[in-house]
């Protein structure tokens, strides 16, 4: 996993590896949002659907702990051996929106992401158990949870859309 020297370089690569993202995305017709092929796990409706779940749950995390709320994650009702019902639930939730809509509000959520990047301190984003809902005994701090939610799927994501585009456009 990619270490960051700051946060300004966090929140720079989250941008680049989310345009690149979404500009894959940018030229699929909305008559195929939903066509599945075998060569690749998600279709496109999924893969914004998903993106948008995770950072959503992430941004929530954070929102429920300034708030006083025990924070359960991955999410209520989930835990993390039953992940492909939480998907589920970002299909469900998400995939009824059009691709547009779908870019739309995952823009907003990592120009989201980004700003609450932004009034992070070092030591919360570097160090580890700064936050009740990101400390695991893997004693993670913030940034690689923020990596795995965004960089991290972003970019392979990309590599998955382009795989899809050659074999239905």
């Amino acid at each position: 996993m990619r270490v960051y020297t700051n946060k300004e370089e966090l929140i720079t690569e989250i941008k680049q590896r989310y345009q690149k993202y979404i500009a894959g995305l940018q030229k699929i017709r909305e008559d195929l949002r939903d066509r599945r092929t075998d060569e690749v796990d998600k279709t496109p409706s999924e893969n914004l659907s998903y993106q948008l779940g995770w950072l959503s749950l992430l941004l929530g995390w954070e929102e429920e702990e300034k708030a006083g709320i025990e924070v359960q994650t991955p999410a209520e009702d989930y835990k993390r051996n039953n992940l492909g019902g939480l998907y589920q639930s970002f299909y469900d939730t998400y995939g009824e929106e059009t691709l547009d809509e779908q870019m739309q509000q995952l823009n907003k959520k990592v120009m989201d992401l980004c700003l609450w990047n932004e009034t992070l301190t070092d030591k919360e984003l570097f160090e580890p158990e700064q936050r009740k809902w990101a400390t695991t005994k893997a004693k993670w701090p913030l940034y690689k949870l923020v990596h795995i939610n965004s960089v991290a799927p972003f970019t392979n994501f990309r590599t998955k859309i382009r795989k899809w585009k050659k074999i239905v456009l």
